[in-house]
């Protein structure tokens, strides 16, 4: 990288091409300040024309003083732009948009003709939802309902159990173990909160896994409770630390996914199960499993409540699989554990829709909308191979995981982010999901269940070179 882009002033060259100033660009209007922000901004305008190849950029010291940000700021997204060849910097004329566009445009003349996204980014890996146009066809799902002559009934009635007996058949035909209750509930964490509430208390602590999806640490920090961190490979937490962990704190309860674990993939081995079952036997932990990627997972699933049926609540989402916005997930377990969940839910909603568990009842039944969940599990598996072995090429092993998500090391986050925005693309960082301050090593999670398969190769290569940027200038860890 040349000198001339960390300089907080370039010179003025005559006759070269100008943008209108600092806040008739992309500053105008840009509410993400940070280097991440401002190079996807630029870039945004780039793709766009609204900056052409050959205009010049404003200042580093003028961005800076416009958005009120640190000069270090501006300079971090400067040299990731640059590192793309979307900007080039010309010693001491100043810097300029590159020659030509670094992304052609992927589409025919009505993609173009739609008007631009506010979205500043082309690729967009950081949701962790899975790809719409592979969930099942809900309409024709609707359309049986609307003949269906027990949907008067169902919705004019606030009795009956929580869960319709069609749906509590079909799932107890391929439950884990013969569990004692089931219920149905509003997505998979609305049953983790209901179940967290229910059994544990303020100071308590409560085993997770290391890293640990984001809202867990979230409702655990809202009731008071101690998160113990165990650590996990791609098998799922490791035995020795769980052993260790439950020794040193006593806990209620562990927080676990048994398969594509989001963040890393990781998906419980048969083998893994038996040893973190024989941890937990005796101990009274309450596990609260959550299978929020049921039905689109490659792995089989391996529930601890095979071993522990008396003290582990299985759950399984059907948002990625059939669709988020059914707001539909079964818990089964034991009544001790399920009961006060349904008990303190009669108090409030009540219960799920029993018109929305029709839907799902018709969709686990209907062969095209169970062909098209099959047709979801293999593309998004192929999908996450693809990408591997891409990265793989290029010298960046990750481990086989199972889902839509993948856990990128990286020499900096921040840095890391701030390449894949000057390259148009969007990455979940890896900092919310860690249980501990300061991990030995920094991460970015990737969800590539939308990726389309002519980008990929190149796709591996911006991660390649996000995964080794360095930050512009040297962070004061303060204790």
């Amino acid at each position: 990288m040349t000198a001339e882009l960390g300089s907080p002033e370039t010179g003025r060259e005559t006759g070269a091409a100008e943008v209108a100033g600092p806040s008739a660009g992309f500053t105008a209007g840009l509410t993400d300040r940070t280097a991440a922000g401002i190079a996807a901004a630029v870039r945004r305008d780039i793709r766009s024309g609204a900056l052409p190849p050959g205009a010049r950029l404003p200042t580093v010291r003028e961005v800076a003083r416009e958005l009120r940000v640190s000069p270090a700021t501006v300079t971090q997204a400067w040299r990731a732009l640059a590192a793309t060849g979307a900007i080039v910097a010309r010693g001491r004329a100043g810097t300029f948009v590159g020659g030509t566009a670094p992304d052609p445009p992927s589409a025919g003349r009505y993609q173009r003709l739609r008007p631009s996204s506010d979205d500043a980014f082309a690729i967009d890996l950081s949701r962790g939802v899975p790809d719409p146009a592979l969930l099942p066809d809900l309409t024709a799902a609707l359309r049986v309902l609307a003949d269906d002559p027990a949907i008067d009934r169902l919705s004019a009635t606030y009795l009956g159990s929580a869960i319709l007996p069609e749906l509590e058949t079909l799932v107890r035909a391929d439950w884990p173990w013969r569990a004692e209750r089931f219920t149905v509930v509003d997505g998979a964490i609305d049953a983790v909160d209901r179940l967290l509430a229910a059994h544990v208390r303020f100071g308590d602590a409560v085993l997770v896994e290391n890293p640990c999806f984001p809202p867990f640490l979230d409702l655990l920090a809202r009731l008071g409770a101690r998160t113990v961190p165990v650590r996990l490979d791609e098998s799922g937490p490791l035995p020795v630390e769980l052993a260790a962990a439950v020794a040193a704190s006593a806990p209620v309860a562990l927080l676990l996914q048994p398969r594509a674990q989001n963040p890393t993939g990781a998906a419980l081995t048969a083998r893994r199960a038996r040893e973190l079952a024989g941890v937990l036997a005796g101990t009274g932990v309450v596990v609260i499993e959550d299978d929020h990627s049921a039905g689109i997972a490659g792995t089989p699933l391996r529930s601890l409540g095979a071993r522990l049926p008396r003290q582990t609540v299985h759950i399984r989402s059907y948002s990625k699989s059939h669709g988020a916005d059914l707001r539909l997930a079964v818990a089964g377990g034991p009544a001790e554990l399920l009961d006060p969940v349904i008990e303190r839910r009669l108090l409030g909603p009540g219960w799920t829709s029993r018109l929305l568990q029709r839907v799902l009842v018709h969709m686990l039944t209907d062969h095209d909308a169970r062909r098209a969940v099959g047709t979801a599990r293999a593309v998004y598996r192929a999908r996450g191979e693809a990408l591997r072995a891409a990265l793989a090429r290029r010298g960046t092993a990750l481990p086989r995981g199972d889902g839509i998500n993948l856990w990128l090391p990286v020499a900096d986050e921040n840095a890391a982010l701030v390449s894949l925005a000057a390259a148009g693309v969007k990455a979940a960082p890896g900092g919310p999901f860690e249980v501990t301050d300061h991990p030995p090593i920094a991460h970015l999670r990737i969800t590539v269940a939308a990726l389309a398969e002519a980008g990929i190769d190149r796709l591996a290569g911006q991660l390649v070179t996000a995964a080794a940027a360095a930050p512009a200038y040297r962070r004061v860890r303060r204790s």
